[in-house]
């Protein structure tokens, strides 16, 4: 049997005969579309029944040797696969199936089926899976692993498909199919010639994806397009080798669009294993039956990062030889397309056929190599080698770019570590919660927080933003931070700590050492620091003393805001107030002095301190805060405990706009027990 590659795209419904690659195979398609929802699965059963009785009313050759087991298989793992595609994707469902009848020697005529919905998340050869998961198939894929003859899966930007092949017979009822009369034309069969199909012996329709072209393509007589034919001759199935001349422009125009489809893929993909990924699954199988990739690795041997098949029954016995077997291609191959032995394995990689090992170069420097093989070929046509070559030198930019994105990122890691606090000081009495997330996914930004103990009983809060973010924001966070911690546990109070962290910001010494780390760091990372780094600080700083036994009677609070956003006291009866007193930012006026209030946080209450990325987060001409939108939200809170508080007040500034926050987002929250 040969198995089918890869699933089609047709929707609707639709039933057509479309002529095969040889005088005696057919292709009869029945294709339905239904809504994702639970009745989904009975109109799918009600489907299939309909389409093999269809099949025999128009008495298509083999069909009489469809088995009532045969029959009720593909019911069953219809109803299987589209009863998972509604629970775990939620979205319409296109069903279709096909029954082979082929022509070479030993082949047995199958029923094909493919479900296809349209949320592309990935699973893997039918493992068990979180059911939470919409990439989960449930236990769907282990009925059809145990009863087909092959299935797989197929990946394209908004849908998946799973399809499966049953055999209609026995070895036995084949070799006297083999014996009897063949159908000379399609006529002879009962089913009428579509206008604009192939002839027998043409080679057959193919969409762009690989897939046999049938259903609504066929009864509209719409004839093969460019990009069909070019798949056919890139890469034909063993049957079809040779069933038509390669012309170069066809062959051209296949490979630009194929090229340009991986390039977009590729791009922008910071992950290499998930680049891996796509190779992988681009090339089968539409270059390949199977593919497989090795990244380098600093020091050490390559890793085998992606194994795929078109069969992917046979992924998990493939990965485990070619763990054993990594090619070592010569020094003088680089960047070519070299043939390769084929396994002999043919448990793991099918029968025997052609294979190609290309290492992927990116500016001069190897970063793995790609293998890939295609059954039934003597050797692969020079046109595919050359293809594989620009596809491999895409590949390989794309895995050079996402290893430096993980380089950066490790770095920018590596810093938070030491702009933020590993963990925050437990307050007697006082339950605290922070929420913390830099503009644009970076891992530091210009909004930090603290909490530690100063001596004597006292503890300190401090929620701070630099003004601008990124690099140049967070060396500031780096060098502030420190300070803070130093001049408290040095005993100066509120006040006192602002008015001396403000010098300092205005000395010209600082400003030339923060200028000077923040071009060190731009350099490292592509930025431009133009004029330098800007010096000027909001800042809410604070002091808690707690009362009474372990602070069983509230704390005793301490605080000043310089430029930042007054924190609010949520009362136990769910009223709301303002404390602190606005002040100048930190770094503007270099004598400034600040001002202090003190009150009681009693048992209950709840202080809530944010920076601008709340309060400022924009919705249109709106703000997360006009008219109080905040203390609204907040009045709501009463009664609960501060990581409630501070998850329910994240939420709402992301539900407030499509768009995510554009400044550093950062929030404290301290509640009395």
């Amino acid at each position: 049997m040969v198995p089918r590659p890869r699933p089609g795209s047709g929707s609707g419904p639709a039933l057509a005969a479309v002529p095969g690659a040889a005088p005696a195979a057919r292709v009869a398609v029945a294709r339905t579309s239904l809504p994702g929802n639970p009745l989904a699965a009975s109109a799918a059963r009600r489907f299939a029944r309909a389409a093999l009785a269809d099949w025999s009313a128009l008495d298509f050759p083999a069909v009489g040797r469809i088995s009532d087991r045969v029959a009720d298989e593909v019911v069953l793992l219809v109803s299987e696969l589209v009863t998972n595609a509604v629970v775990h994707a939620g979205t319409a469902v296109e069903v279709s199936c096909a029954l082979d009848v082929l022509s070479g020697d030993g082949e047995v005529p199958s029923v094909v089926v493919e479900v296809t919905d349209h949320h592309p998340t990935r699973f893997l050869r039918g493992e068990p899976h979180d059911e939470d998961d919409p990439g989960c198939a449930g236990h769907g894929l282990r009925l059809v692993a145990a009863l087909a003859e092959c299935w797989g899966t197929a990946y394209r930007r908004a849908s998946k498909t799973v399809w499966f092949q049953l055999p209609v017979s026995s070895a036995e009822s084949a070799e006297s199919a083999q014996s009897a009369e063949p159908v000379e034309s399609v006529e002879s069969a009962g089913v009428r010639t579509l206008p604009g199909a192939p002839r027998p012996g043409d080679a057959p329709p193919h969409d762009a994806d690989g897939a046999l072209k049938g259903g609504d393509d066929c009864l509209n007589g719409d004839s093969p397009g460019d990009d069909a034919y070019v798949v056919e001759l890139l890469a034909p199935a063993p049957a079809r080798v040779g069933a038509r001349d390669a012309d170069v422009d066809w062959i051209r125009a296949g490979a630009l669009s194929f090229l340009a489809e991986a390039s977009e893929l590729l791009a922008g993909q910071f992950d290499e294993d998930l680049v891996t990924s796509l190779a992988a699954q681009l090339l089968v199988p539409r270059f390949a039956d199977w593919s497989a990739v090795w990244l380098d690795t600093e020091g050490g041997p390559p890793r085998l990062a992606m194994v795929w098949h078109a069969s992917e029954s046979r992924i998990e016995t493939l990965s485990r030889l070619l763990e054993k077997e990594p090619p070592e291609l010569p020094a003088t191959a680089r960047g070519r397309a070299i043939p390769w032995p084929w396994p002999s394995d043919p448990a793991a990689y099918g029968p025997g056929g052609a294979a190609l090992a290309c290492r992927l170069i990116a500016g001069g420097r190897a970063v793995g190599t790609l293998l890939l093989g295609r059954a039934g070929l003597m050797r692969v046509p020079d046109e595919v080698a050359g293809l594989v070559e620009d596809f491999a030198r895409r590949v390989a930019l794309a895995l050079a770019s996402a290893r430096q994105y993980t380089r950066q990122a490790t770095i920018s890691r590596v810093l938070q570590r030491g702009l933020l606090p590993s963990r925050l000081a437990k307050i007697p009495g006082v339950e605290s919660a922070v929420v913390y997330e830099p503009t644009g996914g970076a891992s530091a930004g210009g909004d930090f927080y603290d909490i530690f103990p100063a001596g004597d009983g006292r503890w300190v809060f401090v929620l701070g933003d630099v003004c601008g973010n990124g690099p140049e924001a967070a060396v500031v966070t780096g060098l502030v931070r420190p300070w803070l911690r130093l001049l408290a546990r040095e005993g100066y109070g509120v006040g006192a700590v602002l008015e001396r962290l403000n010098r300092m910001l205005g000395e010209e010494a600082v400003e030339a050492a923060v200028e000077g780390a923040a071009e060190a760091v731009a350099a490292g990372v592509g930025l431009s620091v133009g004029g330098g780094v800007s010096r000027f600080l909001s800042l809410l700083y604070g002091e808690l003393v707690p009362l009474g036994e372990d602070g069983d009677g509230g704390v005793r609070c301490t605080l000043a805001s310089a430029g930042h956003p007054l924190p609010l006291v949520v009362r136990p009866d769910g009223s709301v107030r303002t404390v602190a007193e606005p002040q100048i930012l930190l770094g503007v006026v270099e004598d400034a002095a600040y001002d202090c209030e003190t009150f009681e946080l009693a048992p209950g209450e709840t202080l809530v301190c944010v920076t601008d990325g709340v309060t400022e987060h924009r919705s249109g001409a709106r703000q997360f805060d006009d008219g109080n939108g905040l203390a609204s939200l907040l009045g709501d809170c009463a009664g609960l405990g501060a990581e409630d508080v501070a998850e329910r007040i994240r939420e709402a500034v992301h539900a407030f706009a499509v768009e995510p926050p554009d400044d550093d987002l950062a929030m404290l929250v301290l509640r009395a027990r």
